[in-house]
């Protein structure tokens, strides 16, 4: 009787526990039995590992095999665990030593002819084998999305065959060795793209350095979706903890991971007729929504009306924590959504609020479709007129400052809230408000006049309170003036739009 012990990891959520595979050989009816609660793509390794044993030149023992993946009680799923089930079954026929297993982790999906296959979640497989300080041998095609993890030791591998080799010390593959030169972040987009439209072009501004929501009402083709796709390229840039964490989503979906672009942030444009658990994540095993693969980056809905109402209210707890929980029977998973909301919509469902073919009372059941409480999440909201004809050609000639050049000052204002309090004024708490968005009492009466005037409620009072500190922060003011407060009142759009509908 023989035992080997090999490690692996298993992949929930954007963790990656250590899995302990145990193969045991002993005398018997020859048999192969896999336990440690193993999904389905799971189990069919017995007869893939045994075709690429055979295939690779290996004999295949004639004994009782029995796999134990550990811990029992932790779902196990897809073909990552083909290879290291298959060197625990080498090493058990004493072909290797336990001590030539130590210090290593294996991970991948074996062909019938011994060769090895990508698998998804290389990123936080790596990252966990890299804390625990060992080595991590996984496909030659992972190795590239792997490499982002710093100091992590990679040994790629493209053949069983190969692996054994290198564990016994007979043929070593060389570390995959990273590019380490740092690419630049460029978009296709610029702002100057857009003509016209300085107010909004203003409020990109804005909620580019507070980390702000951001809401576009205008009649259709006045720029709206041209504005919101201009918004990452004035974002600052990532750092290397928030793109490996928006990279490790998207290895755990199995989209391949560029080391050449990883640190461009995200930009996320769902249809109108996307479900809730395409949205905010979901499935019998959880995976990630838009909401998560946008992580860092944006979330942009178009035609935001016609979204499902329910499906908005589910937006509603992510936008407040920064993450999602995702429970089902057997599985719990939470993944992170941190991205900035930025929404646009039409005024009325003919498109234009004042073009006579909708009353009043059309316009406000079309307007509540979005609820209240959605709405109060939502920092910034900026009407997109359309241009006065007469003035088009000069605004084509004058099309302002380049993301370039805005990104710069956005930079240095996002600079300055992380020195001040440690993160964005968007994600201030209620105590934090009160600390870093002190008014004197003249603001604060002119404050609460109107609020009171438009209606709004205590959130929101505190959302206009966070983007008078951001435009202060960009005019580089240490104290909340009259005038940023004025400009922050006047991001209320849909506020006043109701308001005016709901009086007149």
């Amino acid at each position: 009787m023989s035992l080997a012990v090999v490690y692996s990891r298993a992949s929930v959520g954007i963790d990656a526990p250590l899995i302990t595979v145990e193969v045991h050989l002993s005398n018997g009816l020859p048999c192969f039995n896999l336990v440690g609660l193993p999904e389905a793509s799971v189990r069919e390794a017995k007869d893939r590992v045994r075709s690429a044993l055979i295939n690779s030149g290996f004999e295949f023992p004639a004994k009782r095999i029995t796999v134990n993946l550990a811990p029992a009680d932790l779902p196990k799923e897809g073909g990552r665990f083909d290879l290291p089930i298959a060197i625990g079954i080498i090493a058990a026929s004493n072909q290797l030593t336990s001590n030539q297993l130590e210090g290593i982790e294996l991970v991948g999906e074996l062909a019938l002819s011994g060769e090895i296959r990508s698998i998804t979640g290389a990123l936080p497989f790596t990252y966990a084998c890299s804390q625990a300080k060992r080595v991590a041998i996984l496909p030659v095609e992972n190795a590239a999305e792997a490499s982002l993890i710093k100091h992590a030791n990679i040994v790629p591998a493209n053949q069983l065959l190969d692996v054994f080799h290198h564990i016994a010390g007979q043929r070593i593959l060389g570390l995959y060795q990273a590019h380490s030169a740092e690419e630049q972040v460029t978009y296709e987009n610029d702002l100057q793209d857009v003509v016209g439209q300085a107010a909004g072009k203003r409020a990109l501004e804005i909620a580019a350095s507070g980390g702000h929501n951001l809401l576009f009402t205008g009649p259709p083709g006045t720029g709206k979706t041209m504005l919101a796709s201009r918004l990452i390229t004035i974002l600052p840039p990532m750092t290397d903890e928030e793109a490996l964490a928006s990279a490790a989503i998207h290895s755990i979906v199995g989209k391949p991971v560029d080391p050449a672009t990883w640190k461009q942030r995200a930009f996320r444009h769902p249809h109108h007729t996307s479900s809730a658990v395409a949205l905010v994540g979901g499935g019998s095993i959880p995976r990630p929504g838009e909401i998560s693969l946008a992580h860092n980056g944006v979330l942009f809905l178009d035609e935001l009306p016609e979204f499902d109402r329910k499906v908005l209210d589910v937006l509603r707890e992510p936008l407040e924590s920064g993450s999602v929980s995702i429970s089902r029977a057997a599985r719990q998973a939470q993944f992170p959504a941190r991205f900035q909301l930025v929404a646009a919509m039409n005024p009325s469902p003919t498109g234009s609020l004042n073009d006579g073919r909708s009353s009043n009372e059309q316009i406000l059941r079309y307007l509540n479709r979005i609820s209240g409480p959605f709405l109060d999440r939502i920092d910034l909201q900026v009407d997109v007129p359309k241009l006065p004809s007469n003035d088009f050609s000069e605004q084509v000639k004058s099309r302002g400052e380049s993301s370039q050049v805005v990104r710069n000052r956005v930079i240095q204002a996002h600079q300055l809230q992380l020195n001040r309090c440690g993160k964005t004024n968007a994600q201030l708490g209620s105590k934090e408000v009160d600390q870093y968005c002190k008014l004197e009492k003249s603001e604060q009466l002119f404050l609460q006049q109107a609020v009171e005037k438009l209606g709004l409620s205590l959130r929101t009072y505190h959302r206009v309170l966070k983007v008078a500190r951001t435009i202060a922060d960009l005019a580089h003011c240490p104290d909340i003036s009259r005038q940023h407060l004025a400009e922050a009142l006047n991001y209320r759009a849909f506020d006043r739009m109701l308001a005016q509908l709901i009086n007149g």
